[in-house]
């Protein structure tokens, strides 16, 4: 991988922007260029958010991704339906299937879909769907091959660190089920 870009946008509180800055987190262990650009609006829970990450062997020109992002991630309809767009030719397409239909898209040819239940995946193992986010994180990984599986342990210590820290075991459940669900059945 030379340059992976991807966008991941959901409602406010869906945790796109915490997906995207695990993402960003696990480059720079890696020793990589990242770029982490979030946008959301004034609401902050309920309304848009999404972030475009970029992870390079090389310098990043630009954070923000308009068009051919290798991976765009929806986690629902609406983002769905405004960013399916930007996702390249060949590119991969991750959607919560809880939360969206791809039924009715154009997507570009080539693009490849993994629909991931990812609340029904939370809820089962959790009791609610607050993990959906690192659910569909793990598949959005197995998908795409943008970060290292093995350096996840490194990466959940620098992003849940301090009071944070007790959340590690369930958000490395979590990623690890959206993993093996991609690896399963997409």
């Amino acid at each position: 991988m030379s340059t992976f870009s991807s966008i991941i946008a959901g409602f406010g509180g869906q945790g796109s922007l915490l997906m995207g800055k695990i993402m960003a987190y696990s480059g720079m262990l890696d020793n990589k260029e990242v770029s982490w650009c979030p946008s959301y609006g004034p609401e902050m829970r309920g309304g848009t958010a999404n972030v475009n990450v970029i992870i390079s062997d090389e310098g990043i020109g630009s954070p923000v991704i308009t068009k051919d992002a290798d991976c765009v991630v929806a986690l629902n309809q609406p983002s769905l339906d405004k960013f399916v767009h930007v996702v390249r030719a060949g590119g991969s397409l991750v959607v919560n299937a809880d939360l969206c239909t791809t039924d009715h898209l154009d997507v570009k040819e080539g693009v490849k879909v993994y629909e991931v239940p990812a609340n029904r995946i939370a809820t089962d193992a959790f009791g609610g769907s607050k993990l959906a986010n690192l659910v569909m994180l793990g598949a959005v990984v197995c998908a795409t091959g943008a970060i290292k599986v093995d350096g996840m342990d490194d990466t959940f210590a620098h992003v849940f660190e301090g009071g944070k820290a007790k959340f590690i075991p369930d958000n490395k459940k979590a990623f690890e089920l959206g993993f093996n669900y991609a690896k399963e059945n997409c």
